[in-house]
């Protein structure tokens, strides 16, 4: 779909997590230090009404409503109204593939569909096999329904009209509550079942989540209903933007964003879609690009050192006991076991759409088999057939060469792909596709190959270590070619580590040696007896500290059971758990020298990496996002850890000082960062014509391989990358940057430069960045 070029769009934007405890109200009194900061829109997470008390917003229980939690409709309309004054657009982050079932009382469809069943005129609404015994499946026993039925734990309240299961509450169907426990719930229009039995559910969840219920918004009516209320938004000027959640879990993602563009008069809007390395994002889509996580990988690969790769490699085959297991493998025994068991009721469910008279004479186990492989080894998200065939193609060959006895039924299945493009069967292989990635790579695989644990984040691709300065020039290149108005990202509610816990961590690559002596000294300390996790907890301690015990515990908790090798969510080992938990405990008592004296010796490096990081993001092509806080030094891990609340009372304080002329040291306080982050966005917004273009920039010399440069159409950006190595070759030296004639200012420093060639060593003596502008373009407060 043809998108307008004068469509409103953001040059940068700055998401803020709207909860209970910071509601749209508390953010109308930010829109001004938003405006002063230099950011253009703000950008909301999930306004629709959500599970009482959820912190992120993305289980939806009224999508016709704003969260009263959020500050309801007034608190829209205040913040609408502070972020207009304040000259402020406004993006939403909404949820179409899901709702939230957790609590069925508080979802108002869900709940009338458990109690008229598929009479309810919500049915259509949910994607629920009603084929697949007729009633709802909901698997939220704590045992089998006969035993807790015998303990007296499911009670009868007719004048209340509910079923009652310790704190959960179902409804009864009218005229249905008179008889024996057994006999009201067998005339339900639900089965309540042992949450272990969740294979044998019949609704499409959000991944393996059972309390997020798939929605069909592939379906008009069941978009219209779910819309109305993110339509009036666009509508009354309340938002001028949307980014999608998860489109990859709709029937139809081009269809969706079809009838999207055409409900909001083609208003700007995002898609949060994670794309594998060499990955296009669908051309006839009606979106202006990602979310950004395939930027920020860029951004990741262009400040770790390839050279650590192979000792790195080395100590996690030390740490496995001499093993290298090929990534290629990891990830497909994670995605084949997501595929088999976390995700099998969704895998059934495909299984059964194809007759056995049509899967070429394959046994129903060889055609479950079959098809798990093929999941497994799908080398994307998603396919969009008929567009995406070569990667049908491609997990045809990968399934093949690691289960060659079932190769015809690999070639069944991608005939039967091909044939209906549109039919159930494909879009629902296509729809699943993404959730055994998602759940396989990143909720699993990352936190099991932990060589580099900056690395392995949300877009990013660990066995892929490095891209080179020229690779990030051609990928920043077309980014500006093809997507200008997406979105790029550092740090987001997703990622798993901030961006500030990245750049300390990427200092490994270039000591690796060194971390290898320093991780030996720690495990001796304490460890948990699984290497490879020992990694993943002492490299997040570091990437992290100073943090608070209730953080890192909670994350090696997280992480150790997301890893599912020594304990698990479902079946957590007691055991180990309590020395995974002396371990954390050790980094405040035996092992807390190690720590302090290694981040001490780390820290510098790993900030001049967030500061290159920062202005590389924001200076680029795309639309720079700032997750909130990360103006300053933000060392977050994986949610909730990353909406924590933040102190904006201290970023005024330091921005009014920096507006007064202060140069800040490059110290704890992260004043620094925020003299980057500001300067860059004022720029950007202020003069757009100076960012109409991405050229590479040459530096030459013999520190050349440290400096990323690059011309945006007169504002130049100069960062450093793999400081530990420039440090030990003795600075810049005889290294030089070549630029147009005319004289320059750096609006970091306020310093001006004459002349074609600048001496690195000159350029950023003062901090590790600059952001070159010609004099006769410089606007007052620019600088």
């Amino acid at each position: 779909m043809t998108r307008s070029p004068h469509r409103p769009a953001p040059v940068s934007t700055y998401r803020l997590q709207i909860r209970r405890g910071f509601d749209l109200n508390s953010a109308a009194e930010l829109t001004d230090y938003l405006r002063q900061l230099g950011v253009d829109w703000a950008y909301l997470s999930p306004l629709l009404t959500a599970t009482s008390g959820s912190d992120h917003g993305y289980d939806v229980v009224d999508p016709t409503t704003i969260d009263p939690e959020r500050g309801g409709a007034a608190g829209l309309d205040r913040f609408s109204a502070a972020a207009r004054d304040a000259g402020l657009g406004v993006l939403v982050d909404i949820v179409p593939n899901h709702q939230g079932v957790s609590d069925p009382r508080q979802n108002p469809w869900w709940w009338d569909v458990l109690r008229q069943g598929q009479a309810s005129p919500n049915a259509a609404a949910f994607d629920i096999n009603w084929a697949l015994g007729g009633r709802v499946r909901l698997p939220v026993l704590g045992s089998e329904l006969e035993v807790a039925i015998d303990a007296g734990e499911i009670t009868i309240d007719t004048d209340a009209g509910v079923v009652r299961y310790f704190d959960h509450e179902f409804p009864l169907a009218d005229g249905t509550g008179e008889g024996s426990v057994a006999e009201v719930l067998e005339r339900q229009h639900y089965e309540l079942l042992f949450w272990r039995r969740d294979a044998e559910l019949n609704y499409r969840r959000f991944f393996a989540v059972t309390t997020l219920a798939g929605v069909r918004v592939e379906d008009p009516a069941v978009f219209d209903a779910t819309h109305v209320e993110i339509i009036r938004w666009i509508r009354e000027g309340l938002a001028d933007g949307l980014r999608v959640d998860h489109p990859d879990g709709l029937a139809n993602p081009g269809g969706y964003l079809d009838l999207l563009a055409a409900a909001t008069s083609d208003a700007y809007v995002l898609v949060e879609k994670i794309l594998e390395h060499g990955e296009d994002l669908p051309a006839w889509w009606a979106t202006d690009g990602t979310t950004g996580y395939d930027a920020m990988a860029a951004l990741d690969w262009v400040l770790t050192d390839p050279a650590g790769e192979e000792r790195l490699a080395r100590l996690d085959a030390h740490l496995r006991g001499g093993d290298q297991p090929d990534y290629e493998d990891v990830v497909h025994e994670a995605k084949l076991a997501w595929a088999t068991g976390g995700l099998r009721a969704e895998l059934l469910r495909l299984t059964n759409l194809v007759a056995p008279a049509d899967r070429g004479g394959a046994t129903d186990e060889g055609w479950e088999d079959a098809l798990a492989e093929m999941l497994a080894a799908f080398p994307v998200y998603r396919a969009y057939l008929p567009a995406g065939a070569d990667h049908v193609a491609d997990a045809v060959f990968t399934a093949t060469e690691r289960r060659p006895e079932l190769a015809p039924e690999f070639r069944t299945i991608a005939a039967h792909l091909a044939a209906s493009p549109e039919g159930e069967f494909t879009r629902r292989f296509m729809q699943l596709t993404g959730p055994v990635m998602a759940k396989g790579v990143e909720d699993t695989t990352f936190y099991r190959w932990t060589r580099l644990t900056s690395l392995t984040e949300v877009g990013g691709d660990p066995h892929r270590w490095t891209a080179g300065i020229d690779a990030f020039h051609a990928a920043s290149a077309r980014r500006q070619a093809t997507w200008p108005k997406a979105m790029t990202a550092l740090s987001t509610h997703d990622t798993k580590r901030s961006e500030d816990v990245r750049a300390r961590l990427a200092v490994l690559s270039e000591l690796p040696e060194r971390w290898a002596e320093v991780l030996g000294e720690l495990r001796a300390a304490a460890s948990t007896d699984d290497g490879p996790l020992d990694n993943l907890l002492w490299q997040a301690i570091v990437g992290a500290w100073p943090a608070s015990r209730e953080r890192l515990h909670a994350y090696a908790e997280k992480a150790s059971r997301e890893a599912g090798v020594s304990t698990t969510w479902t079946s957590p080992d007691e055991a180990f758990e309590e020395r995974m938990h002396a371990m954390v405990d050790a980094a405040f008592g035996d092992a807390r020298r190690i720590v302090e004296a290694f981040v001490e010796e780390i820290t510098p490096h790993g900030r001049s990496n967030s500061l290159s990081m920062k202005l590389l993001q924001i200076a680029g092509p795309g639309v720079p996002d700032v997750y909130q806080g990360t103006e300053l030094w933000d060392h977050s891990l994986v949610d909730p850890d990353n909406r924590r609340e933040v102190d904006f009372e201290e970023r005024r304080r330091l921005l009014a000082r920096l507006d007064e002329g202060w140069m800040p040291e490059i110290d704890a306080s992260g004043a620094v960062k925020l003299l980057v982050t500001s300067r860059a966005l004022r720029l950007r917004r202020d003069q757009p014509e100076l960012f109409t273009r991405y050229t590479p920039m040459t530096v030459v010399g013999s520190a050349e391989e440290h400096a990323v440069a690059f011309d945006r159409g007169g504002a130049v950006a100069v960062a450093t990358r793999l400081p530990v190595g420039l440090a030990a070759r003795g600075g810049w030296g005889d290294t030089l940057l070549l630029r147009h004639s005319g004289p320059t200012v750096d609006v970091l420093t306020g310093r001006r430069f004459e002349g074609t060639a600048v001496r690195m060593a000159e350029l950023l003596e003062t901090y590790p960045v600059a952001l070159l502008v010609p004099v006769d373009e410089i606007q007052e407060g620019n600088v």
